[in-house]
């Protein structure tokens, strides 16, 4: 798809920390909202098929918060870039391999309190700790039954794709894309871990959590209460992507790590509870154009994303799609207002 430079003069400060530049803001009165909960403010395709020093800028996996306000995403193809935070363009590049020099398949990505960055890779899955120039510091533990087939119950490129550190930085938990093998097929687990003197991190609780039919869960958030933000996306060919947010709340669910097989139904079990926020195609598409059939032209491979700011009950976010270098597909920011209301999710029994 050619590149198409959406941004206005005009920008608008996203958060303190972290902005977006305006994107062909619509008219005056016009219907932002895609639900009571989710409006969308403005998108971006400003990085749509451009490079920096030699990287293509494409492929965005994950976002975060850096330490100094800029917005950090990961390239699935092992880089790691920073953006500045009011107008997205690229000002550092740093390339990622694992511990034999070889790329990763990059999916997930946490910004910790130090600022080294805790980067997941569906390959086996991973999550590995690394400095800010790129050097590996540590490598997590991972539960026999969430590696890779035949090393466990996982399908390939099905694993640890959202990443996020809930509130107080002790616990880190990580969503996997899919099932396991024997589980149910909408059933998918979260794994978590506890973080040890030294900045370590050692396994700790596993929930599960019921995805709509279809769908996987590309990313995760953690919310300032301890709740989440899910993602959960599909693609049905000649339809395009549907695209779900949801609040989820994994704080009376059940630890599974024990738990062989999740049929979704098993005595004693609560999932995590969620509710959903916005199907993004009912959002208004703002001008948006798309280079293949999508329910809504707005929408394209969402995959990242970022809270950004708070505001009381309010979270600012910022989602961005992963176009897999596809002509047809469109590296797409998303700048969305959250609202939470304070009642709790109900866990599933």
């Amino acid at each position: 798809m050619r590149l198409r430079l959406l941004l206005a003069t005009a920008s608008a400060t996203l958060a303190a920390a972290t902005g977006l530049t305006a994107a062909q803001p619509a008219g005056a009165g016009e219907n932002h909202a895609c639900s009571a909960s989710v409006r969308i403010d403005r998108f971006s395709d400003t990085l749509d098929k451009t490079t920096y020093q030699g990287t293509f800028v494409g492929n965005l996996s994950a976002l975060a918060v850096d330490r100094d306000g800029s917005l950090a995403a990961l390239e699935d193809r092992s880089s790691l870039l920073s953006l500045d935070a009011r107008t997205l363009a690229p000002t550092r590049v740093v390339a990622l391999a694992d511990e034999r020099g070889a790329e990763l398949d990059s999916e997930g990505l946490v910004v910790d309190r130090d600022g080294t960055r805790l980067i997941t890779s569906e390959t086996e899955p991973s999550v590995r700790r690394y400095a800010t120039d790129g050097r590996i510091l540590d490598r997590l533990p991972v539960p026999a039954a969430l590696r890779v087939a035949p090393d466990g119950r996982a399908r390939a490129n099905g694993t640890f794709e959202g990443l996020t550190l809930l509130p107080g930085g002790r616990t880190l938990l990580a969503s996997m894309e899919y099932a396991l093998a024997g589980d149910a097929a909408d059933v998918v687990r979260f794994q978590t871990w506890r973080r040890t003197p030294g900045n370590h991190f050692r396994l700790a609780a596993q929930y599960a959590y019921r995805t709509d039919a279809g769908l996987g869960v590309p990313e995760v958030q953690a919310t300032p209460d301890g709740r989440l933000l899910v993602l959960e996306r599909g693609w049905t060919p000649g339809v395009g992507n549907t695209v779900r947010l949801y609040l989820a709340d994994p704080r009376h669910a059940t630890d599974t790590r024990d738990v062989e097989q999740l049929t979704g139904r098993d005595r004693g079990v609560r999932l995590i509870g969620k509710r959903l926020l916005a199907d993004l195609a009912a959002c208004p598409s703002l001008g948006a154009t798309a280079g293949q059939p999508q329910p809504n032209p707005l929408l394209d491979n969402i995959e990242g994303m970022a809270v950004t700011g708070r505001s009381a009950d309010r979270l600012k976010v910022v989602l961005v799609s992963d176009d897999n270098g596809n002509p047809a597909q469109t590296t797409r920011f998303y700048q969305l207002r959250v609202r939470l209301r304070p009642t709790p999710t109900t866990a599933e029994g």
